[in-house]
């Protein structure tokens, strides 16, 4: 069986330790190697800093914000950027994060997902203006983004024929010959995919990684509220978000994960630092 060892979207890394090559063999699919974490956010310092940027005259939202975060910290922390396609570790080429969108707030609206590609280098208003334009493009009730388009040719096809081409492209994925322009539209080729139900004002959850793709990370994000917080030694009532975190274990170990969290939690305490452009990126040179 031909394999390439290229991939569209990223590189195999292979000077990875053995016990790091392994893990994928035991753990063969995304939804055996889930973990799960919650992060709980205070939102004083972030209403703050969106209200003063609203003065300036930039919309700032918390989604632009926690996005730009999320950019920032996969940028410096590049290990968060690995996939595991057929039981291989690869290391991605870019920044990719998907989001689903309503395009009318009702029970029948339609869904469809948006994603932006980055570089890391992009400042929170460069962030901004990626992330409206994207939803822009794909909220309008009638319009049809990629997705929609490659969706809506294949389920045109019989039963039969759309679990045969799915199952083709699956295995195309396995093999690193799936065509880049799928792999560019595929919501589920994503370094993290990102749920917003502070918009519909749900709380987080803990949301499973899809076995199909090669998403590593997926996140959501919870309505603000009020809860008991602990303050040297004082219970205090604080506005907080929580966010639910489901991680590929594979692609990094506990301890990567552990910083890469505190490095996000720097930023949420103090988005200014999200202003100025990432110089120097992290490469993932294993």
């Amino acid at each position: 069986m031909i394999r390439l060892t290229h991939r569209y979207d990223g590189r195999r890394l292979k000077t990875i330790s053995p016990f790091v090559k392994i893990i994928p063999y035991v753990m063969t699919r995304r939804s055996d190697a889930h973990v799960f974490s919650k992060m709980m956010i205070p939102t004083d310092t972030i209403n703050e800093y969106i209200k003063e940027k609203q003065k300036e005259g930039f919309k700032i939202t918390y989604l632009h914000l926690f996005i730009a975060v999320f950019v920032r910290v996969i940028a410096q922390r590049p290990q968060l950027n690995r996939f595991i396609m057929n039981s291989r570790v690869y290391a991605r080429n870019r920044i990719w994060i998907s989001l689903s969108i309503k395009r009318t707030l009702k029970d029948y609206g339609e869904e469809t997902t948006v994603k932006f590609t980055f570089t890391g280098h992009e400042n929170i208003y460069e962030v901004a203006e990626i992330v409206d334009k994207g939803i822009a493009e794909s909220k309008p009730v009638g319009t049809s983004n990629n997705v929609d388009k490659i969706a809506d040719r294949i389920m045109s096809l019989p039963n039969f024929l759309v679990k045969f081409l799915v199952g083709t492209l699956k295995q195309m994925d396995k093999l690193n010959i799936l065509p880049g322009f799928i792999i560019e539209a595929s919501p589920f080729h994503t370094t993290l995919f990102f749920t917003y139900l502070k918009s519909i004002k749900l709380d987080y959850v803990y949301h499973h990684i899809y076995d199909f793709g090669n998403t590593g990370i997926f996140i959501s994000l919870g309505k603000e509220k009020k809860v008991p917080v602990v303050e040297e030694d004082e219970v205090k009532i604080k506005k907080v978000c929580e966010m639910g975190i489901a991680v590929d274990e594979r692609i990094c170990d506990g301890l990567y994960f552990a910083n890469s969290l505190k490095l996000m939690k720097k930023y949420l305490e103090n988005p200014y630092l999200l202003e100025s452009n990432l110089e120097q990126i992290v490469q993932d040179v294993e």
